[in-house]
């Protein structure tokens, strides 16, 4: 053992020894496997606490220039400004300098940010899917900044651009550690254009400081930024990243000191009126309305550091719809919020526990309920509240409140739906929270039981990240109230991720009781304690067509503590995953599987067919693979199979998505999935198709129309939705959405409607 390793282990018993003296008592109420995972969670995290990074820096100076964001940098303050370059090379290697090289400055004044960007080419082919506003992917040129406004490295505001002057923005939250961090549906005001020339463009942006968060008198943020250089096959940084960390991983960042303190930046009041012109009919009732909905929302700025979004009566008929899925589990599958109220500083509300198994809180369940049958339906949202940002430089607040509506013919109850958050940071990137959740309707109605009344939540987080996150986890533990259920009701559970460039290590344990709830959250399953070990040794050949490639063992263990820990489930997965130089990817994996039915079960969903037995076990063996090609091309697809055995039959599955550019105005792409479930006589047999063409057209960058069309006979639906958005002033618009649904066999009608909504954003 080196001595370094054995200053951390001294480190790590010294701090644990200090724990202990605290005489921190587990409640009576929690199962000795929650005990154990909260004490091995105390131990591991106060351990691996530590990291560095790369150090890089440069001054903003102020300027009282006049800057016109054109993008053609022919500004005279523009000769004179520093530039912060010496861009590092991300893909294919991490250990030299970029090829085609990018420079950034950066000004400002007392309203705005300006930053000039200037990105050398090897020409001027550029890639990208369209003129949308929001592009995402690897396979589109592009140039983002990143600005840690707090120097939290836990939250940070993104700005992008491409060769072609189409904006992104959005908010990266928990570190920026995975993809799903990234949230590009979070709109706001600024201006940006480019300019293309043979070997290089230039782009300028004009950032309104309102438009970001702040503490009055910052005098540095953190920044980084990172090139998508899709001619060269090159993806490059300013501050260099590892290639086993994402792009936009808040780790690795430097400073931008800014030559004078900044003032108070406080964003304008704005209201966000909406009227909405609605004609809708339901063939299975044959029922029809017309309909004129008005409403809207309001954005008050308290401070430089807090938001107060207001809704009232909101509307959300211009949201895209949502991907269908083929959904063969017994579980309910999640699916990501897309409407703009619920968006801005999500992550303090909704990263509490564990996002697949365990999440207390999902917004989605706000605006849907289930009526007397247990279908899910739209629920009226009344008005809501909610107050989100910093208190201090380290502790973040989130209080939401959400009336919904009563709707007595489908005997669902007005309720009130309430979250309160605090979230304190600690060491350098860590965070402890707690949150309080409640829903409860206040009004006593006939057709609600006692035990439905209320249901709330408590719990406390610690989310680690080291400072190079090298070292990230998480420990939680949560507690669900209802009538006359109080006792027990615990979700606990403890991850710990190692990640380096060879080696990669995972451990999780999550233990949810039988009757934990959260009316408000999505819980996959209870009852249960579920384990996870994942080990994989990463290789990066120096010669040859692999970029880096990796063997990898997953093993995913539940058990029933009900039954003296009943091993009911297992998925014991090998895998061996390739990621070539022209960045295509190629993947195969070997699963053994174990699955104990308690209950009976129709995997096929079959009307009407002989479900599989209940209280029996099944094992079955499966392969995978699957294959993405190089997406930077004008035609590009994913395309994946599944063999194997499922239960006690067979199953043979393609999935498959394939996309077509006609730059830059039309984009193509098409969803293919098929399952093949066949089971021994006298159980059912399926094929199961997915079918979902879209077609993507921007006339310009402010009019876009796309139609997406989802076929699914295991939802018995063929939809269409067509959606034309023209965005006539800043954050303000027209939309006209239409949508219809039929049932695949007979081919008639269930649903259509029709919408012509309008809405302007005033800044008072």
């Amino acid at each position: 053992m080196s001595f370094a390793w054995f200053k951390l282990l001294v480190t790590g018993l010294k701090s644990y020894k200090k724990v202990k003296k605290t005489k921190f008592v587990l409640s009576s109420n929690l199962k000795p496997m929650t005990r154990t995972i909260l004490t091995l969670s105390i131990f591991f995290f106060t351990i691996f606490s530590f990291g560095q990074s790369e150090n890089k820096s440069f001054v903003v100076k102020h300027t009282t220039a006049t800057i016109e964001p054109d993008g053609a940098l022919d500004e005279p303050i523009w000769q004179t400004t520093a530039s912060a370059s010496a861009f590092n090379q991300y893909f294919p290697l991490d250990t030299v300098k970029a090829q085609n090289q990018s420079e950034i400055k950066i000004l400002y004044d007392d309203k705005n940010l300006y930053i000039s960007i200037k990105a050398h080419s090897i020409g001027k082919n550029y890639a990208l899917q369209s003129l949308r506003r929001d592009f995402r992917g690897s396979g589109n040129d592009g140039f983002t900044l990143l600005f840690d406004t707090y120097n939290d490295g836990t939250n940070a505001f993104l700005f992008g651009i491409n060769p072609q002057g189409v904006l992104r923005e959005g908010l990266i939250s928990n570190g920026g550690t995975n993809g799903n961090n990234l949230d590009l549906s979070w709109d706001v005001k600024w201006k940006g254009a480019s300019k293309i020339y043979d070997d290089y463009f230039t782009a300028e942006m004009m950032i309104p400081l309102t438009s970001l968060k702040f503490k009055e008198g910052a005098t540095k943020w953190r920044l980084n930024s990172y090139r998508i250089d899709t001619q060269s096959n090159e993806r490059s940084s300013w501050v260099r990243i590892p290639q086993n960390q994402m792009m936009i991983n808040l780790a690795f960042m430097g400073e931008m000191v800014f030559e004078k303190p900044l003032g108070k930046s406080r964003s304008p009041l704005a209201i966000i009126p909406y009227i909405n012109a609605i004609s809708q009919k339901d063939f299975e009732t044959n029922e029809g309305f017309n309909n004129l909905k008005v409403g809207g929302d309001a954005k008050v700025a308290i401070g430089n550091s807090l938001n107060l979004d207001l809704t009232l009566n909101p509307d959300f008929s211009q949201v895209e719809v949502d991907d269908q899925v083929t959904n063969l589990t017994r579980f309910e599958v999640s699916l990501p919020e897309k409407r703009q109220f619920f968006v801005d500083n999500s992550d303090l509300f909704a990263s509490f526990g564990d996002g697949r198994d365990a999440n207390p809180f999902f917004s989605r369940r706000i605006g849907i309920a289930r009526d007397a049958e247990g279908n899910s339906i739209e629920n009226r949202i009344i008005a809501g509240a909610r107050l989100s940002g910093k208190l201090t430089k380290d502790l973040r607040i989130g209080v939401l409140n959400i009336q919904t509506a009563k709707d007595e013919e489908n005997e669902i109850p007005s309720n009130n739906n309430t979250m309160i958050a605090l979230q304190q940071r600690v060491f350098s990137r860590s965070n402890i929270g707690v949150f309080y959740i409640n829903k409860q309707s206040f009004e006593k109605n006939d057709f609600v039981d006692r035990e439905d009344e209320y249901n709330s939540v408590v719990g406390l987080d610690y989310n680690l990240a080291s400072k190079d996150n090298t070292w990230s986890g998480k420990m939680y533990i949560h507690k669900s109230f209802q009538p006359d259920d109080n006792v027990g009701n615990i979700s606990a559970g403890a991850n710990l991720r190692y990640n380096s460039r060879k080696y990669n290590f995972y451990v999780k344990g999550i233990s949810i009781d039988e009757d934990f709830s959260s009316d408000l959250g999505f819980i996959r399953r209870t009852g249960i304690f579920k384990s996870i070990v994942s080990a994989e040794r990463v290789f990066w050949p120096e010669k040859g067509i692999i970029q880096n490639h990796g063997f990898r063992f997953f093993p995913i263990l539940i058990y029933d503590p009900s039954l003296n820990f009943k091993n009911t489930d297992y998925d014991l997965m090998s895998s061996w995953k390739a990621t070539f130089k022209d960045q295509s990817q190629f993947e195969i994996e070997l699963t053994n599987s174990f699955t104990f039915l308690f209950d009976s079960f129709d995997p096929t969903n079959t009307t009407g067919a002989l479900k599989l037995p209940g209280d029996q076990g099944y094992h079955y063996n499966s392969l995978k693979f699957s294959y993405q090609s190089d997406m930077r091309k004008l035609f590009a697809f994913k395309m994946g199979s599944n063999v194997g055995g499922f239960y006690n039959g067979k199953r043979f599955s393609l999935e498959s998505m394939m996309t077509l550019r006609f730059q830059p105005k039309v984009f193509l792409s098409l969803v293919l999935n098929y399952d093949q479930i066949t089971l021994p006589d006298p159980y059912a047999s399926a094929d199961i198709w997915l079918i979902s063409p879209k077609i993507d057209i921007t006339f310009s960058k402010s009019i876009f129309w796309s139609t997406l069309i989802q076929y699914s006979n295991q939802r018995d639906n063929l939809g269409f939705n067509s959606r034309l958005q023209w965005r006539f002033a800043p954050l303000s618009d027209l939309f006209i959405v239409y949508n219809d649904n039929y049932f695949v066999n007979s081919f008639e009608p269930k649903s259509r409607s029709i919408n012509l909504k309008l809405s302007y954003r005033f800044n008072l």
